[in-house]
């Protein structure tokens, strides 16, 4: 199981990544090129909201109890994952990582650009 704050260091490893509090001061959010990739629930019960495929979105939440619609987001490309511990870690950090990357591609050429730059 992963808890807020392994989460939360992995969000912030990814390249370009900033993290805020746009809505309120319980949900944090990160961002890359200011586009949102992860919403993190600091309140009970705690969860993260990922950018995910809609076919995968609903394959996932078929498969894993803890795979919810993305609360408050685009039900068809956002899901929501419950931290309750029944989700690997492995499985957390890929959907973080699919979000991230869905994002990433979809930016400006100019922005890719930019967040390449960055990590070089």
């Amino acid at each position: 199981m992963m808890n807020l704050e392994e989460i939360r260091t992995y969000c912030l490893s990814k390249a370009g990544t900033t993290e805020s509090f746009p809505f309120d001061e319980v949900t944090l959010v990160f961002k890359v090129k200011n586009k949102m990739f992860a919403l993190l629930s600091l309140d009970e019960p705690h969860a993260i909201s990922l950018k995910c495929n809609p076919e995968k979105a609903i394959e996932l939440r078929e498969k894993y109890p803890a795979i919810l619609p993305g609360y408050h987001m685009n039900k068809m490309h956002w899901n929501t994952l419950l931290t309750d511990g029944s989700l690997s870690p492995k499985l957390v950090e890929e959907q973080i990582n699919e979000s991230y990357d869905l994002i990433v591609n979809s930016l400006p050429k100019k922005l890719k650009e930019e967040l390449k730059n960055e990590i070089y």
